[in-house]
């Protein structure tokens, strides 16, 4: 049979007994934290405050209540605009397939799988509005927006990739500086070259902006003012 030692002095009571025989503290109650050391050399030990269970659980719920507020931004823009239809969805697959075949396979996952398609403005687009485009994107939320002139003004399959691939890289978090320069690098290799769409309204447009947000690719040749990249 066990013995029962007293917390507060140390003594080694028989077991059974109720108090103390040397200070008559009861056995087994709780010991009084202090930072003293009791007369057997052993200090008290205290209760676990759970402290950092309470800190832990308020973290979790904080990230718990984000996800959730961006969960709610999410569906809030997908409900205030238009969902693409059978066939512009048909239209955007064969761009996205382009952009696969050109070895661009992180662009083409995130449009074929992360990106919701969208045809008309959300609420966020109409608060915050734009320029004219051919296509607007909302990062973080991975939803895209296709105007009416990304499917009327696109020479063809070619000419929607060009346009989806900057909006694959405002996907990646790329800024308009960024995703212009980048599309321009890349546009031979989805075998978008001046010498077969020179004279498209996407061409022109997109060469525009580029040279306005990206002055540095075009100051190769004799005059300085020619495109670096080809």
């Amino acid at each position: 049979m066990s013995n029962s030692k007293c917390s507060q002095c140390g003594l080694v009571n028989f077991a059974g007994a109720g108090v103390c025989k040397r200070c008559g503290a009861p056995l087994g109650a709780a010991c009084v934290p202090a930072p003293a050391v009791d007369p057997a050399g052993e200090a008290c030990a205290e209760e676990p405050s759970g402290g950092g269970r309470s800190l832990s659980r308020r973290v979790l719920a904080g990230l718990g209540l984000s996800a959730l507020a961006v969960f709610g931004w999410y569906l809030s823009l997908l409900a205030t605009s238009e969902r693409a239809t059978y066939e512009q969805r048909q239209q955007v697959e064969r761009a996205v397939a382009v952009i696969e075949r050109a070895g661009l396979s992180r662009d083409a996952f995130l449009l074929r799988h992360l990106t919701a398609y969208r045809t008309s403005d959300n609420w966020w687009n109409r608060a915050t509005g734009h320029a004219e485009a051919y296509a607007a994107t909302n990062f973080p939320f991975e939803v895209v927006t296709l105007y009416p002139d990304f499917f009327a003004y696109a020479a063809d399959d070619t000419e929607r990739a060009v346009i989806l691939l900057h909006e694959a890289r405002h996907l990646g978090g790329a800024g308009e500086e960024e995703a212009l320069a980048s599309v321009w690098r890349d546009k031979r290799r989805l075998g978008w070259t001046r010498e077969r769409y020179g004279q498209t309204r996407v061409w022109k447009n997109v060469s525009e902006f580029t040279r306005r947000y990206a002055p540095g690719l075009f100051r190769c040749g004799a005059d300085g003012q020619q495109d670096c990249t080809e």
